[in-house]
């Protein structure tokens, strides 16, 4: 076997430095959608680019372990006809990723992963469009579309295929992920629960008598698959 080239170890590293800012991203994304008071109103606005910022980097990471030139769309132009290795800084200087809007095909192609719910993928790449070209739809509940993405698309897939659990990651140490459970709760989106899942800010029982029967049975059901029934006490 031929021994590893420094261009080699650097392709390795593309996964890995795309996953570090994806988490960044998503940290950021689950704290602007859920924290929003008068002091930072804008904050829900910013949660829809930071949900597609974290969508876009997650699913290029899952991309890349596959091959990290499969983020590439033109990756022809990045030959200049006489280097002998493929490099970051050319990568960098002349690599060309796939746009947002094509990644679930990339990834479909890629790995034969198939996104689910691409009506909520669609709604938050306009919502996404609008505010970065031009200003903020005033017909869409941004912090709810931004969750919604996150955790009906993304969570599903990143636990599947990278083991973590997107209520992890947010700004507010001080209370762990409650109220980020606590507004999905409330949303009725299903969410991947870490082993060690607890919440201590509010009270399960209380929270889920306010929504549908059907998700109760799905939250009881995933508290009893990792041995935390005792949480519930209805």
């Amino acid at each position: 076997m031929a021994p590893i080239t420094l261009m080699n170890e650097e392709l390795r590293q593309i996964p890995q430095r795309i996953f570090k800012l994806a988490i960044a991203s998503l940290t950021q994304a689950n704290t602007h959608a859920v924290y929003v008071d008068p002091r930072n109103d804008h904050w829900d606005v910013l949660s829809i680019l930071n949900a597609a910022h974290t969508g876009e980097l997650f699913l290029k990471t899952i991309i890349a372990l596959e091959h990290p030139l499969l983020i590439f769309r033109e990756i022809f132009s990045i030959d200049d006809g006489s280097s002998s290795d493929i490099d970051l800084s050319s990568l960098l200087q002349k690599g060309k990723t796939h746009d947002f809007e094509r990644l679930p095909q990339v990834l479909w192609v890629s790995t034969g992963i198939r996104l689910p719910s691409p009506s909520c993928y669609e709604r938050l790449r306009r919502a996404r469009n609008a505010i970065q070209h031009f200003c903020a739809p005033k017909d869409v509940e941004l912090g709810r579309l931004s969750l919604e993405f996150i955790y009906t698309i993304i969570d599903p897939l990143i636990y599947q295929q990278l083991g973590i659990c997107a209520i992890n990651f947010h700004e507010d140490p001080s209370v762990g992920y409650d109220y980020i459970v606590q507004r999905l709760i409330r949303e009725s989106f299903k969410f991947s629960m870490p082993d060690d899942f607890g919440i201590t800010e509010f009270d399960l029982a209380d929270e889920l008598e306010s929504v549908g029967q059907a998700y109760r049975c799905w939250f009881a059901g995933e508290l009893e698959r990792i041995g935390k029934t005792n949480l519930l006490k209805f």
